[in-house]
């Protein structure tokens, strides 16, 4: 039996680009970008928890087999693949990743439907700052990062770089300061973070909320799952998108 059997599978496409995704549950929308090397058991026992929350949950599928487990062989499969993706950029500075405009228009596309303030945008590791790019359009009203890993952190620029165009990042700047707060967590001494938490607080200031998890560990809501990790981000989600009475 698989973890998704329970979800149904779907597609969008945006700019004649088509990705595969999977839907489950009522309420407001989030959409929860996996991390590498795909759509795992944990991923979506993750997404579970947040339909099981009350909310509509779309993953969309951008690489790797979908149920397939995070093992030493499925990530070495996967990662070189996404390396040379033209949708990601895994190495450039102040660059935001092609692929964030298809997820936009996923989340403008649930949102339609949906309706409310917005729709909660989550990424992972890989896919982790791709929340920030995400909350560029308007529909994003709870950005969430978890272990936000790209630009690969290598070399103190890359480290401290968040994934981001200048345009872009001027458009997140006016969103916090226009009342939609970014929610960042990660172990403190995950080395794959960088000094990024460091460049939100200095960019984003209070706009920007970090929660910082000690111990050795890196996927704060899969592999390394930890309780209060999970609880931060479904109280984050409740509070900004609930609909008005």
């Amino acid at each position: 039996m698989s973890a998704l059997d329970a979800w149904t599978p779907g597609s969008h496409t945006a700019d004649g680009v088509t990705h595969p995704t999977y839907r489950r549950g009522t309420g407001p929308g989030v959409v929860v970008v996996h991390e590498v090397p795909g759509i795992t058991p944990e991923v979506v026992a993750f997404a579970d928890e947040v339909v099981s929350a009350g909310h509509t949950v779309v993953l969309p599928r951008l690489f790797g087999q979908p149920g397939a487990p995070m093992t030493v062989a499925t990530m070495a499969k996967v990662l070189p693949r996404v390396c040379v993706s033209r949708e990601f950029h895994v190495l450039a500075l102040r660059s935001t990743s092609p692929v964030a405009a298809w997820l936009r228009s996923l989340c403008r596309e649930l949102h339609a439907e949906l309706g409310g303030p917005g729709v909660g945008a989550l990424g992972m590791c890989l896919t982790g700052g791709f929340a920030l790019a995400m909350m560029v359009d308007a529909s994003v009203a709870a950005p969430v990062l978890c272990q936000p890993s790209l630009p690969f952190a290598i070399g103190r620029a890359r480290a401290a770089d968040l994934g981001l165009s200048p345009e872009d990042l001027d458009v997140v700047r006016q969103r916090v300061r226009s009342g939609c707060p970014v929610l960042g967590l990660r172990y403190r001494r995950d080395p794959a973070t960088g000094t990024r938490f460091d460049t939100l607080r200095r960019e984003l200031g209070d706009g920007f909320v970090a929660v910082e998890l000690e111990g050795r560990g890196h996927s704060v809501v899969t592999a390394h799952r930890q309780q209060e990790a999970v609880d931060r981000i479904l109280s984050f989600f409740r509070e900004r998108l609930a609909q008005p009475d």
